[in-house]
């Protein structure tokens, strides 16, 4: 299906992002990864424009066409006691900012029938203290899936993944943490890897602008203190 499509992935060199970079080289793409961490591709900060405008050129040399666009990359988590005001701005820039730039820098290179797709969280829409900068990031690219599928119609279709709890690590986890999900379990990343290529397919042709929360059913799922066993412990507000 994706025999020598050209897919970018940032944040691809671990976690979520190394998984959807595997299962796209699984099915014959020609995978470009950004990431700090080492990887065969491209090294550097995507907080830096000077850094995705060199990447993004070594991908239109390299290739000269862009059919997907994964923006993974994950932003800084840090709460409003903590986090400084560098430490945020630099949270939006690899999670809102870096997104942006690059769907502008490859707009020119999109292959017919691209795609792009950027993984925002549950956090979106549901929050737990102290993590004001992630959770402002995530909110930010959701909606910039929607601003960026209707300016770039008829020639990207721009989706977005919102997952839950994903364990990178695959753990499979019993008791309370698997049964408070109504999915029975914790997710992994081939929770998230699956859609991403699904979206990207010919299969998801009249999909775009749409954020899909892959979260084994959490955010939908009403909690009441001492309501079908649950319990409120609020002594962190003390």
């Amino acid at each position: 299906m994706f025999a020598h499509k050209v897919v970018v992935v940032t944040g691809g060199a671990q976690g979520i992002g190394k998984t959807i970079a595997e299962e796209f080289r699984r099915e014959g793409a020609e995978v470009c990864v950004i990431d700090l961490l080492p990887n065969p591709y491209f090294v550097g900060d995507l907080a830096d424009p000077a850094v995705l405008e060199l990447f993004a050129r070594k991908v239109t040399d390299d290739w000269g066409r862009v059919d997907v666009l994964v923006n993974n990359a994950p932003p800084l988590m840090k709460g409003i006691d903590a986090c400084s005001y560098e430490e945020f701005d630099r949270a939006l820039r690899v999670g809102v900012a870096a997104p942006f730039y690059l769907c502008k820098l490859f707009r020119p290179w999109f292959a017919p029938g691209a795609s792009v797709v950027n993984i925002s969280s549950s956090r979106d829409r549901m929050s737990q203290p102290q993590t004001e900068s992630y959770t402002a990031a995530k909110g930010g690219i959701s909606a910039l899936t929607h601003a960026l599928a209707v300016s770039l119609a008829g020639k990207v279709r721009v989706n977005s993944i919102s997952p839950g709890w994903i364990d990178t690590s695959f753990t499979e986890y019993e008791g309370p943490d698997a049964y408070q999900q109504p999915a029975g379990r914790v997710g992994n990343p081939m929770d998230i890897a699956n859609m991403v290529l699904y979206l990207c397919s010919d299969k998801a042709g009249f999909i775009t602008g749409e954020n899909i929360c892959i979260d084994g059913g959490m955010t939908r799922q009403m909690i009441y203190h001492n309501d079908f066993g649950w319990t409120l412990d609020n002594s962190h507000l003390r």
